[in-house]
């Protein structure tokens, strides 16, 4: 199978800006990323956002079967072309932030190991899909900013530690893997990129009674990351609930851990029950 980098100019189609594209062509980056993955025979592989095939042909060789998700039709004829001696490859064409993970996983029962050069513009609202759908979801491998990477794997009291940290990390096991430099692409970004791995837990670390009014607390605290606790969940959390938890009220919400703003989740919930 021909790789996307052995293709004369101008015979793939270009990256296009509107789907955030940007092709990995770095054999040594594509070969890392591979191996980090360790795709095996008999496991339900899923690359969202194939792509010119990059990594789809390596993924294809150790596995045997892929599924793809790709939103970009002028890349759909190129794939079927590419990979027509594969007859476990399948491409799903449409939208991976509105695709059914679960109904996918539930048409055998293996859960899904889900892998990705993601698009910037959609790598956040993704994750969240992914994390509701992560029932389904053995393990993802994505490719994103090094920034948004930073972002999943940061730890309390640090800058990046916020929204996206705390649902992502109640959630899974995090692990920023290595980066990626614009070097690696066709067209180069303009920012570094990173590899991560996230893990749904096998059993929640901390349990919210109500998931929702979890999400709600994570949001309203990190609404204004300056201000305190006592003034981001005014009308939501009393001073006094939060110091019977042990939480100081004049705290910023980036001090604060997964399993402390669950307790205060679920003291909210055990009121209105």
């Amino acid at each position: 199978m021909a790789n996307p980098a052995d293709y004369p100019r101008g015979a793939l189609p270009r990256a296009r800006k509107r789907f955030g594209q940007n092709f990995l062509r770095d054999a040594g980056v594509i070969s890392r990323i591979v191996r980090a993955i360790g795709p095996r025979p008999g496991e339900r592989l899923v690359e969202i956002g194939p792509g010119q095939g990059a990594l789809t042909e390596p993924l294809l060789q150790a596995a045997g079967a892929l599924e793809v998700i790709e939103l970009d039709r002028d890349l759909i004829p190129g794939l079927r072309v590419q990979f027509f001696a594969y007859p476990d490859f399948v491409i799903h064409e449409g939208d991976a932030l509105k695709f059914d993970f679960p109904a996918l996983a539930a048409a055998d029962g293996r859960p899904l190991r889900v892998v990705g050069n993601l698009p910037y513009n959609i790598s956040t609202p993704l994750i969240f899909h992914l994390l509701a759908a992560r029932g389904a979801v053995a393990d993802m491998h994505f490719m994103l900013q090094k920034e948004v990477v930073e972002r999943l794997a940061a730890e309390p009291g640090g800058p990046d530690w916020g929204r996206l940290s705390v649902m992502t990390q109640y959630y899974c096991q995090v692990e920023s893997l290595f980066v990626v430099p614009p070097e690696a692409f066709v067209p180069r970004p303009k920012v570094d990129s990173a590899i991560v791995r996230l893990t749904p837990h096998a059993e929640l670390p901390a349990v919210a009674h109500d998931e929702a009014r979890f999400a709600e607390i994570v949001r309203d605290a990190f609404g204004q990351r300056r201000k305190t606790l006592r003034n981001n969940l005014k009308g939501l959390v009393e001073a006094s609930e939060l110091e019977a938890l042990g939480i100081d009220p004049g705290r910023r919400p980036q001090t604060l851990t997964v399993a402390e703003l669950v307790a205060i989740a679920n003291r909210v919930t055990e009121r209105e029950a």
